[in-house]
């Protein structure tokens, strides 16, 4: 059991670190909403003439390729170029990782070139991303590896980053301990968008404690812990994704750490 989760949800709040998304068309205004409910500060832009100034000045910077083109992947390239040079943690989301050959290059281009502090995807993604032929439709994952710890692992060290694999349980590694977090809620996989609004999350938490394995951790604890407030409280699938924005925002720290279900392997 992780203890001390607490102070990572305190310093979002006391910092309210600017976050600068490149986030897809599809949940952007989920990912901003978030964001702000999770404490941080969110800026949504992508204009190569814009994202320079941003990213040096940010306290992380969120790379999200759900929706592609070239001009907003040079885009990521840039910022994510920019943040490494002025010491901001990056964190990228590898949506679709595994599902088209132009998804692929992406993702290796960001993960070679920016070397993300972050590396997040679903159990599909994160399969394809470590060699092993994962299951992924479209964005979605299809992938029931069991093997998902050791590849989550190995990414880890072969990267020097964390990296994060989500599911019904989320697996977390910096390349030296691996952890298990058992919250969440079904819901969660009923509404788009909900992969990309941790992200958001995530950067929020590491823009104000840094790139931290228990930092992100705690990010994702306080998300699932918020989702399951919101399934109690929800009629349906649409009512979820409002609730959700509420339970994160008035989630205590306090609350966060007790209810928390994070294993050690």
């Amino acid at each position: 059991m992780v203890t001390d989760l607490s102070k990572f949800m305190d310093a979002v709040h006391e910092k309210s670190p600017l976050v600068h998304h490149i986030t897809n068309y599809v949940t952007v205004n989920d990912c901003a909403n978030i964001c702000i409910c999770s404490g941080g500060s969110p800026i949504m832009t992508d204009e190569m003439k814009d994202v320079v100034d941003i990213s040096r000045i940010a306290g992380a910077v969120v790379l999200n390729m759900g929706t592609l083109n070239e001009r907003t992947v040079e885009s990521m390239q840039m910022a994510g170029s920019v943040a490494k040079k002025n010491g901001v943690p990056v964190v990228f989301d590898a949506v679709g990782a595994g599902a088209t050959s132009y998804r692929n290059l992406v993702a290796d281009r960001i993960i070679m070139d920016v070397k993300p502090e972050v590396l997040k995807g679903n159990a599909g993604e994160i399969s394809f991303l470590a060699g092993v032929a994962g299951g992924v439709k479209g964005v979605d994952s299809t992938s029931t590896a069991e093997n998902i710890g050791d590849l989550v692992l190995g990414l880890a060290k072969k990267y020097g980053c964390v990296v994060v694999a989500t599911g019904k349980k989320d697996y977390i590694s910096d390349g030296k301990d691996l952890y298990v977090l058992s919250n969440g809620s079904d819901y969660q996989g009923t509404v788009s968008g909900t992969g990309c609004m941790l992200s958001s999350v995530i950067g929020a938490y590491v823009g104000a404690s840094g790139a931290d394995l228990f930092a992100v951790i705690a990010a994702i604890t306080a998300f699932n812990v918020a989702a399951e407030h919101a399934e109690l409280e929800c009629k349906g699938p649409g009512s979820f994704k409002v609730s959700l924005l509420d339970c994160l925002y008035n989630l205590k720290s306090s609350d966060m750490e007790k209810e928390a279900k994070i294993k050690k392997v």
